[in-house]
């Protein structure tokens, strides 16, 4: 399995413009040093995304937003075209796909998920966070549809 990501990282690293810009103009050296660190990063992101509680990838109108406690790594396409955040879900990081959720102010109105897995203590602060299966209950209820669900475990 590690082979399979490892090729996927290094093939979308290679595709990027910048990178395919870098060989063209004859600095290949530079572009394999930026492309390997492409590829470490993203390793990291998915190994992290592994072990953290509350790790998840959200798909919806605005993009694939890839949550990984405290940062976040997104783009403005669906999942399909977000390589990273495909080779998470199906390395089984929960993924919440928001897409059929007609009422965009209840969903606004939801609490974010904790970073490490807590609850506030106090459930109705602003910006207050709740555990990922407390937010997956929730916008399960708005009509998301849930992939590899933590709450099944």
């Amino acid at each position: 399995m590690q082979t399979g990501v490892l090729r996927v990282l290094h093939a979308t690293a290679a595709s990027w413009r910048r990178h395919k810009e870098l060989r063209r103009t004859g600095q290949t050296k530079l572009a394999q040093r930026l492309e390997r660190e492409a590829v470490l990063r993203d390793f990291g992101y998915l190994r992290q995304a592994a072990m953290l509680p509350n790790a998840h990838v959200i798909c919806g109108d605005g993009g694939t937003f890839f949550h990984l406690g405290w940062s976040t790594v997104s783009i403005l396409a669906p999942i399909e075209r977000f390589p990273l955040a495909t080779l998470a879900v199906a390395r089984g990081t929960p993924f919440i796909d928001i897409r059929p959720i007609s009422d965009v102010i209840a969903f606004a109105n939801l609490p974010r998920v904790a970073r490490d897995g807590s609850s506030d203590p106090e459930p109705s602060s602003p910006g207050r966070s709740v555990p990922l299966t407390t937010y997956i209950d929730m916008v399960e209820g708005l009509g998301a549809r849930i992939l590899n669900d933590p709450r099944s475990h």
